[in-house]
């Protein structure tokens, strides 16, 4: 497999894209959607239990966004996308639906989760897809 189109990648805007996509999920679970999300999982944050392995899933999170905007950044590169912030929103919003959405959609067909733990799971995935892909289109 050729792999030089790897050298392409702008892998600053990967490392900030991935972080801006995790500190929207800072935003999004702890100030947007926090009691409702709380509720949904049914997870109590005065249990010290709940805290366990808080740096883990932090730390495991910001590694996913990154590899996400990875999978961004190739997918910008192959396709030749155009330097602007429309090419990244409709790529994000493409991704995130597509790939993202579907994947927690599949889980929760099965996990019979509530639906709207489902809404904002899918609009955190989704808006991040489309701020990772802004910030990766708009700075090649």
């Amino acid at each position: 497999m050729n792999t030089e189109f790897l050298n392409d990648i702008n892998w600053l805007a990967v490392l900030v894209a991935g972080i801006a996509y995790w500190m929207l999920g800072a935003l999004w679970y702890s100030l947007l959607f926090k009691n409702k999300w709380l509720e949904y999982t049914k997870i109590n944050p005065n249990d010290p239990e709940a805290k366990k392995g808080a740096g883990v899933m932090f730390g495991g999170s910001l590694v996913m966004m990154i590899v996400t905007a990875i999978g961004l950044a190739i997918i910008v590169n192959r396709l030749e996308l155009t330097a602007c912030w429309m090419s990244g929103l409709k790529l994000g919003a493409i991704t995130g639906l597509l790939f993202g959405s579907t994947a927690i959609s599949i889980s929760y067909l099965y996990e019979k989760r509530p639906f709207g733990l489902y809404l904002i799971n899918c609009g955190y995935t989704v808006l991040g897809n489309i701020i990772a892909a802004i910030i990766i289109c708009c700075w090649q």
